[in-house]
């Protein structure tokens, strides 16, 4: 058994019993390990320690509880492993900012410390040769685009920690508000009928410290309106990151994740590296309705 495996083991022993007391002595067992080295391999693979992995993973499944107002916060807390309705609040409100009452009271998106799929990590595969993960389908290729794209739409800018993915990096979702605000105004929008939409985390005119992210509508080439931002996807080659999720709200959120650290670590197996965007697009109207590609301009990484 491979080390990654052994630690995916643990992870999905989490998972089942993410309400229950569950020892770090009990998952050295599973992975047949001893708990000093156990932890530090978790660590190493993970991200996070086991401890600190448990706490984030059973704030995630707890979001979904709290959405319900019919169940009690104490509760909520107490069936994911809480010991207490102040333990919880405070771990909640260490990671995302707010209490669970005043995400409650005002349900925004959240980015959580999603499950990891550690065979993501280790299995390279082929140009045009899909793979099969947790929940999720995925083929890397590389196409040419020969004309530029225009997209009209909204954009915002937010504090940015390099490093860090999403699905590692709880928090309020900021990219989800300037998708809700190019929602808010997509009939204004002049735009292709049945046209592509896209993200793009860039740095633009940010501020050090800080991203810029546009979602947009796919326009006419050259098109322009004052009322809305404008981005452009340049003519050039790109790799192509296709994949499939069992539902939309998987697609957009832990196997885009998954998807982005993928596709990092694909490029920097052939001595690339992403040069300067990471689009995501999207195809409203694609028999596929959880379906998804990343297109990725690339470079050659500089050498040590």
């Amino acid at each position: 058994m491979h080390a990654w495996e052994a630690i995916q083991k643990t992870v999905n022993h989490i998972e089942a019993h993410i309400g229950e007391d569950v020892q770090i002595e009990e998952l050295a067992g599973i992975a047949a390990l001893s708990v000093f080295y156990y932890q530090r391999l978790f660590a190493r693979l993970v991200k996070r320690p086991v401890r600190e992995y448990i706490k984030l993973r059973r704030l995630a499944r707890a979001c979904g509880a709290l959405r319900d107002k019919e169940n009690r916060i104490l509760d909520v807390a107490l069936d994911y492993g809480f010991s207490s309705h102040e333990t919880f609040t405070r771990a909640f409100k260490d990671a995302y900012g707010v209490t669970p009452a005043q995400y409650r009271d005002n349900p925004v998106g959240l980015n959580n410390f999603d499950k990891p799929d550690l065979l993501l990590n280790y299995v390279m595969i082929d140009e045009g040769v899909p793979l099969i993960s947790e929940g999720l389908v995925l083929e890397m290729s590389r196409k040419t685009l020969d004309a530029p794209i225009d997209f009209l739409g909204a954009e915002g800018q937010f504090p940015f920690k390099m490093g860090k993915m999403l699905g590692e990096r709880p928090g309020v979702d900021m990219a989800g508000k300037i998708w809700d605000a190019f929602f808010s105004r997509l009939e204004d929008i002049p735009r292709i009928p049945g046209g592509r939409r896209l993200g793009v985390c860039y740095h633009g005119d940010a501020p050090d410290g800080y991203t810029t992210y546009f979602a947009g509508a796919e326009a006419e080439t050259g098109a322009e309106d004052a009322r809305f931002a404008r981005w452009r996807l340049p003519a050039r080659e790109y790799v192509v990151c296709g994949f499939e999720a069992e539902s939309v709200a998987l697609l957009t959120g832990a196997a885009l994740g998954k998807a982005m650290k993928y596709t990092r670590m694909w490029l920097k197996r052939r001595g690339w590296i992403a040069d300067g965007f990471f689009p995501e697009m999207y195809y409203p109207t694609s028999p596929a309705a959880a379906y998804m590609e990343l297109w990725i301009p690339y470079k050659e990484r500089e050498k040590d």
